[in-house]
Order: structure tokens, then C-alpha cells, then sequence
């Protein structure tokens, strides 16, 4: 069973922070271009991709377990704007906005998984 990702609010917020990431954190310092800044774009495209990815799986167990992957990747992105900003990577006060709508994402991808966890039964059906 497919589910259409794009009306998901938790995607749309997961797509808006990813290309907010990307513009942020295209001014980081040249020796953390392939490490800090790489780590904090993959964290954020990971939740996205796994939105998606998620959502075109058969069951709401495959579903459940991409949502999963997709709130530890949110987290982590989390983590990684908090100590950008805390090092004065330039992501100015981008870092707090980043830090405030992750963890917005966070809890909303953590009521989808209670709601898709929550029926009797639901994990074993499409």
C-alpha cells in the first residue's frame, strides 16, 4: 500500500528543514566540509528519505520502522545544528530556528509512530 508522503505535515516540515540545512550550512569552514557538514546534511536528507521510503512500503510494521529511522535521523540533525551553532559554524541564529524545528519534528514524527502503534493489530496490516 503506498501512502502519499507529500501530505504529510511531518514531510513537509522534514523537506523544509533539509533545504534549510543545505542553504545554512553551505558557509561552513573548508576543513568540515566533508565531515561536520556532511554528517548534518546526511542526518537531514535521512529524514526526508526515510519519510518517503516509509511510505511506500506494503505494511504499517515497514511503515512504523522507516518513521523510526526517520525520528533518530531528525534527532540527530538536532543534535548537529545545536553544536554548530555552539562552535559558530556559520549558521548564525539559524542554529536555534534549526534546533526549535527539529525538535518540533521530532515530537510529530513521535505522535505518527504512537497513532500507527496505537490499534490492536495495526502493525501486521497494510
Amino acid at each position: 500500500m503506498s501512502r502519499d508522503f507529500r501530505k504529510l505535515r511531518v514531510f513537509q516540515l522534514a523537506d523544509e528543514l533539509l533545504l534549510r540545512v543545505y542553504r545554512s550550512s553551505s558557509g561552513f569552514p573548508p576543513a568540515e566540509r566533508f565531515s561536520f557538514q556532511a554528517q548534518l546534511r546526511r542526518a537531514a536528507l535521512s529524514t526526508s528519505a526515510n519519510i518517503v521510503e516509509g511510505s511506500a512500503r506494503r505494511t504499517t510494521r515497514e511503515y512504523v520502522n522507516f518513521i523510526n529511522i526517520a525520528a533518530g535521523s531528525a534527532t540527530e540533525a538536532r543534535y548537529l545544528a545545536d553544536v554548530a551553532g555552539r562552535l559558530g559554524y556559520p549558521l548564525d541564529e539559524e542554529a536555534n530556528e534549526l534546533v526549535r524545528r527539529y525538535t518540533e519534528l521530532s515530537a510529530q514524527l513521535q505522535a505518527l509512530l504512537t497513532a500507527l502503534s496505537s490499534e490492536p493489530g495495526r502493525l501486521s496490516k497494510p
